[in-house]
This record gives C-alpha cells, structure tokens and sequence, in this order.
C-alpha cells in the first residue's frame, strides 16, 4: 500500500463576526486542504494553515510522498528538515498538511483513531476558550467599553457553558487592563487571559501586568517580544507567562528556561509541524514542570479534529484551549458537537470526521473569485 496522489484545495470560510487582535481584523479564514490517496483507493485529509503560499510548497513536497508508505512519517519529516529553516513558519504549516493526511489515512487504513494511535484517550472531551476581541462591542465608546464587552462575555459564558475567556489584546495596554477588570468583576469564577500578541512594551508590561496581578488571571499571553523582554516581565510580574510568539521551535526551549522566561507554552500542530512534534512539545514541558496549551489559527473540522486528538492523548494539555471553531460560520466537515463549552473528541477511524466534498468546492471556489483573506 503506497500513496499514489496527493490533492490540494485553498479554501475561504465566512466568521460568524470579525475578529480582531493587536495586528488585525478577520472576517474569514483561509485554510490549505490536503487529501492524500493510496493505490488501493484508501485516502486521508489534512488541513493546515493559511492559502496559496502553503499550499504551493505542499505541491512542491507532495512529490516527495507519492510511491511512500503513508507510515513512513519519521523518513518523510528527515528528508524535509531543511524545509522550516529555509521557509519558516510557510515550512512548518506545509509540513503539518501532508503529516496530519498521513496520520488521517493511517487510522483509516487499521481502523484505529488517531487518538488511539498516539496513545489512547485521557479524556472523550476538551474545553476550549471562549475568544473576546474589541469586535464584539462596533461602535461603543472607548469608556463604555470594559462594560460592554463584559456583558459580551458574560453572554457567552452563559449561553456556551465556557470555562475560560480570553481577550485578544491591543496596542492599548491600558485599556486592555480595564477590559480584563471587567470581565473579572463580572465572571468572577472564570479563567481569565489576555493575548496581545507582543504589542506591549516591557516597560508596559510590567506595569500593566502589576496593575493585573489583583484579577488572578490564569496567564498572560505574550505581552511583549522576546525572550528577553518576557524574561524580563516575569522578574516582576507575579502573573504566569505564556507564549506563543517566543518559543516557537525546539531550539528555543533551552534559552527560555535557562532565563526563566515562560511558565506556558502555546503548541499548535500547523505551527510546529505535526503532530509528533507536538506531542514531543508536550513532552518537553512536562519534564520541566511547564504548563502547556494549544494556540488557535483559525482551524476549520480536520485541523480541528487533530487537535482534539492531541489533546485527548496528552496528560499536560488539561486547560481549556484555544479554537475559533465555533466561531466558523460554517465548515467542509460534519460539525464536530460542542456542548458546555466542551467539543467531544471524534472516535471514528483516522480523524473520525468525514469531508462535504461539495463544500470542499464551494469554499475553494470562493478562494479562487476571492484570493486568500488577510485581515
């Protein structure tokens, strides 16, 4: 059994609502699809991050795999280890594509779930946050704010059944204070965040994050740049530090422990590459007493859905984690139930979850009348 033909498809899929961080303001995602065929007619889905730039080197690795085993994923990521180091995170999220269709068509082909293969379960359901950004209060006062998008929360909490809110943070550190003041007073027993992608000073960040210290967050997320600057932060800030944006390879692992720099690490398989090196993350930071999560890029039901797997294998991942899945207006798979702010964890073969190949052409379609989304 050898893969005989790899497909790509750059999708554009509609938010419910814009979503705006520090840099930017979606209204949509765009996302690479990957199916990988075997000669026997067996196939498997993955999904990764981002559109046309992906999706072009996933074309220019795809030869690589076809009259490969789909098993031979150690041989596969060998011979492409050069490929993050020349293209960085395009690398990584190529990469993840073609590994999370392996994984896929390997559970199909033995009739185990990926959560089996890596593992078996530790838990059939994961919390994930519920995702606040100053989108979700148009046209309100900068003094109303903190109130309104309070209420927001509360609203979503309560219809949700979330455990955790997390604001995407500003270049307003300030007013991202109050904001998180007021989701405190008005959620009290919730797990608070804030992530504002590194838009803080550190002169900033330490200020701000002692004016915070008294709201209990669970962590704060990338304040600032850098190793340096976090480490810096968490010298004077009694707030667990957590990143995505600084230790983003194995090769920074080392430099933010021996400076004391982070408390939480953000995994991503479509950032690291797939899933081994994410469950080999997971590894890493419970061997040094780090707590870990899952950063969220916007995936739609297959990068969900290996996500979940992840997450139901790996001990350490025991935090609500990020997704902006209920956030899609809609996806090429069979939606994957959330229920009390908790989405269950396929058990089907593979991914367990099947592709609406008419969406799959009516969402590529898009993409090619469209070109990829970018804010």
């Amino acid at each position: 059994m050898l893969i005989a033909s790899i497909d790509v498809w750059v999708v554009n899929l509609p938010l419910t609502n814009p979503f705006t961080s520090s840099f930017e303001t979606k209204v949509g995602e765009t996302r690479t699809v990957v199916r990988i065929r075997t000669d026997d007619g067996a196939e498997g889905w993955g999904e990764t991050m981002w559109g046309a730039p992906v999706a072009a080197l996933v074309r220019q690795l795809a030869p690589s795999l076809v009259g490969t085993s789909p098993f031979a994923l150690e041989a596969f990521h060998r011979r492409h280890r050069m490929v993050p180091f020349i293209h960085g995170y395009l690398g990584h999220a190529a990469l993840a594509g073609l590994d999370v269709a392996c994984w896929d068509l390997i559970g199909r082909i033995t009739g185990q779930s990926v959560t089996d293969l890596l593992g078996g379960p530790v838990r059939d359901s994961v919390p994930i946050t519920a995702l606040v950004t100053r989108a979700d209060a148009p046209g309100v006062a900068p003094a109303d704010l903190p109130a309104a998008l309070a209420e927001h929360a509360a609203a979503v909490v309560g219809t949700g059944g979330f455990t955790a809110v997390k604001l995407k943070g500003t270049t307003d550190p300030w007013g991202d204070a109050a904001i998180m003041a007021a989701l405190r007073e008005r959620l009290p027993a919730a797990e608070l965040r804030v992530d504002p992608n590194a838009a803080w000073s550190v002169p900033d960040s330490i200020r701000v994050g002692m004016r915070m210290e008294e709201l209990d967050l669970e962590y704060l997320e990338d304040p600032c740049w850098g190793i340096d600057g976090m480490a810096q932060v968490r010298e004077k800030v009694r707030i667990p530090l957590c990143t995505n944006m600084c230790v983003v390879a194995f090769e920074d692992f080392a430099p933010a422990m021996r400076s004391r720099a982070v408390d939480v690490v953000h995994g991503d398989v479509y950032k690291w590459g797939g899933i081994s090196a994410t469950k080999a993350l997971a590894a890493h930071c419970e061997t040094f007493g780090l707590g870990m999560n899952l950063h969220s890029g916007g995936e739609l039901g297959i990068a969900t859905a290996a996500h979940l797997a992840v997450v139901a294998s790996t001990p350490v991942l025991n935090r609500a984690i990020d997704s902006m899945y209920y956030l899609h207006d809609d996806d090429i798979v069979d939606p994957i139930p959330l229920t009390g702010g908790r989405l269950s964890v396929p058990t089907g073969p593979g991914l367990g979850v099947t592709v609406d190949e008419d969406k799959l052409a009516h969402y590529s379609a898009v993409n090619a009348r469209e070109g990829d989304l970018t804010g």
